[in-house]
């Protein structure tokens, strides 16, 4: 009785590990695509020279996201203690800071950092 418990397991185990190596080999891709395969670094080549200077506008551009992402992870917390400030306060400090962020993205877009067509 327990020889046929361990054989069936054993069958069990030899059947689903050539069904995965069936699937495994039948789903992979005969050519490889060598643009998928190539890495790709801040939209350069990176199969010529590396003494291409980069745009400014590409920092500029990581810059607003990383003001924008402080902004949200300055907000959260504000509404955390929402219940703890009195609502003037509250909303007093959220407007000016919403404001401030908001005067920025205003020069942003007059000095034309914010366009997209170079």
């Amino acid at each position: 009785m327990i020889y046929l418990l361990i054989l069936s397991f054993a069958l069990a185990a030899g059947l689903s590990s050539l069904l995965l190596i069936i699937s495994s080999l039948l789903s992979k891709k005969s050519l490889l695509d060598q643009e998928k395969s190539s890495p790709f670094e801040c939209g350069f080549d990176p199969k010529n020279t590396s003494r291409i200077p980069f745009s400014i506008r590409f920092f500029l551009i990581a810059i607003i996201f990383l003001v924008f992402d402080i902004e949200i992870s300055i907000l959260l917390p504000l509404g955390i203690v929402s219940g703890s400030l009195d609502p003037v306060s509250w909303l007093m400090v959220g407007g000016i800071f919403l404001g401030l962020v908001t005067l920025g993205l205003y020069y942003e877009w007059l000095d034309q950092t914010l366009s997209w067509i170079s």
